[in-house]
């Protein structure tokens, strides 16, 4: 029986799908250290919207919004156990019901791929959800033919509980992270980091590490789940292109790399929280009343503010909070390295965005120094400066990709970024030397003049951690800087907050630019509040990234 004979058409079969019980949803048990088992239902296909708050409400996306059985919450002593990092055996990853033969799912997988590329050769401009459901119906073709061979055989056949677990696998590694998608569905999970196959550690929100369970059955299973991902992406990932960054469904964001290192290394970031505002971080306690007024004023005035932390900090979340607090009739376009903005993915906040992103080249360079395909967001800013946008967004800048950013905030309003440094004043010598690393053109002076003419604020995200006397994580705005030319071409620097006693950001002074806030209904009282209006409940918070 062919795929074809097993669709008589698009809508009966994917009523037929929805009456078989093999897609149907199961109790799925969660991995975690001994004594702390949880069975929590699976997260939906679409992980992302289940977890976003409603833009029409407001809602903070806060886990105790959903429904209780919906949130894994380890014991303390599972978490006291995994914090200390004594050595903890890890618990085997139950399957949704009985045990998968994970090489029986690597062919299904190879099989179903090669089966969905030649039903969509003919059907270019499908979505990702009826892509989806055509791998669904491939996969009930493939396990029915399978059941047939070996009743045919006098095989007994499979149960139904056993088809459903490998049905679940197959779909998982044909559309998902396959032994990985349970863990990137934990919704307290927010890093796995992966040092080989059986080396995988989970990092949670409020900063608890738990051993987790082996992803492959070898290292070099690891690397051909990753080569897959890799080509599903239109990538490679080989000992000639041994880096790997990929965004996965979901919005999550995936950095490997092999063959330079003694085991394959993968860290999956997880994002949580991407439709959020500011009042939603004055509640998660990042930002308090008047950060939250004077940041939206900032970004609503068109000032280029650059958010600076350490990885994990918050950056990315903060950014997407300030994008908020733009007017949703605002063209805007976005150019990151690999999408994590997902603006476009909220229209009920933007109407008018297109994301834009860059592509890594493969193979050799040429006489311009690039790789074939490679798609670089200088490139990109120029073609997006033909598309009528008023602000243009750089994402994450960690390299050369500071010129871009930079140009962004000459050619449009109000730019946002981020990058890694331990302070507001360290983050304009870190750009600095992002701008060095363009090429022998870029000198020292000339990298300060772009700074200092570019950029309006470098916001620092603090980060305490409690986790090794029992607390939490927390993560605060602790720096608000104010950059502005100064002689020689050097940037002058005006601190408008500060720490205050407990490391969370005040007010010190006034920036230059106060009349713009005021034009766009700033009250400039709040920056008389020389304490802030931090509360004992937002100190007790942190916001997730």
């Amino acid at each position: 029986m062919t795929p074809d004979q097993t669709q008589p058409g698009a809508a009966d079969e994917l009523n037929r799908l929805a009456a078989l019980p093999l897609f149907s949803t199961p109790v799925v048990t969660r991995p975690s250290v001994p004594g702390a088992l949880h069975a929590v239902p699976p997260i939906p296909d679409d992980a992302t919207a289940a977890w976003q708050p409603a833009a029409t409400t407001g809602a903070p996306p806060s886990p105790t919004a959903l429904p209780a059985a919906a949130v894994w919450h380890p014991t303390t002593a599972g978490r006291a156990a995994s914090v200390s990092m004594a050595p903890v055996a890890p618990v085997a990853l139950a399957a949704p019901t009985g045990e998968v033969d994970w090489g029986q799912v690597r062919a299904f997988r190879q099989q179903a791929a090669e089966l969905l590329t030649a039903q969509l050769r003919d059907r270019p401009g499908l979505d990702e959800a009826t892509r989806r459901e055509i791998g669904r119906a491939l996969i009930v073709s493939m396990l029915n033919d399978r059941v047939d061979s070996l009743i045919a055989q006098g095989t007994p056949a499979p149960t139904p509980a056993a088809q459903h677990a490998l049905s679940t696998a197959i779909f998982d590694s044909l559309f998902g992270l396959g032994r990985l998608q349970p863990l990137v569905d934990d919704p307290d999970v927010e890093n796995i980091e992966i040092r080989g196959y059986d080396r995988v550690h989970l990092v949670y929100g409020d900063g608890a590490v738990q051993v987790g369970p082996p992803v492959a059955d070898s290292d070099e299973e690891l690397i051909e789940t990753l080569a897959f991902l890799a080509s599903q992406s239109g990538r490679a990932f080989t000992p000639l292109n041994w880096e790997l960054d990929l965004r996965l469904h979901g919005g999550h964001r995936l950095a490997a790399r092999a063959w330079r290192c003694p085991r394959p290394t993968v860290v999956i970031r997880i994002h949580r929280y991407t439709d959020i505002d500011l009042g939603d971080l004055q509640r998660l306690g990042m930002v308090d009343g008047v950060l939250a007024h004077f940041l939206g004023a900032a970004v609503r005035a068109g000032k280029a503010i650059v958010v600076s932390g350490e990885q994990g900090a918050g950056k990315t979340t903060l950014v997407r909070a300030l994008c908020s607090a733009m007017d949703p009739w605002e063209s805007i376009a976005t150019i990151e390295t690999e999408f994590e903005l997902h603006l476009n993915e909220m229209p009920a906040r933007h109407y008018r965005v297109v994301p834009y992103e860059g592509r890594p080249g493969s193979g050799e360079r040429g006489l311009d120094g690039r790789s074939a395909g490679e798609v670089t967001l200088d490139g990109l800013l120029y073609s997006v400066l033909r598309t009528n946008v008023s602000r243009i967004i750089v994402g994450e800048v960690r390299g050369p990709e500071v010129i871009p950013m930079l140009k962004a905030a000459q050619s449009s309003t109000g730019t946002l970024s981020t990058t890694h440094a331990h302070s507001a004043r360290a983050a304009i010598d870190r750009l600095a030397t992002c701008a060095l690393e363009s090429g022998p053109h870029v000198t020292s002076e000339f990298a300060y003049l772009l700074i200092a003419g570019g950029i309006d604020l470098i916001v620092q995200i603090g980060v305490q951690d409690d986790t090794h006397t029992g607390g939490r994580k927390h993560r605060y705005v602790s720096e608000v800087l104010e950059v502005a030319p100064g002689e020689y071409g050097r940037p002058a620097l005006s601190d408008v907050f500060t720490p205050g006693p407990d490391g969370r950001a005040v007010p010190r002074t006034r920036p230059s630019f106060l009349a713009d806030l005021e034009r766009v209904g700033f009250e400039p009282a709040w920056l008389d509040q020389t304490s802030g209006t931090w509360t004992d409940s937002t100190r007790a918070g942190g916001a997730p990234r």
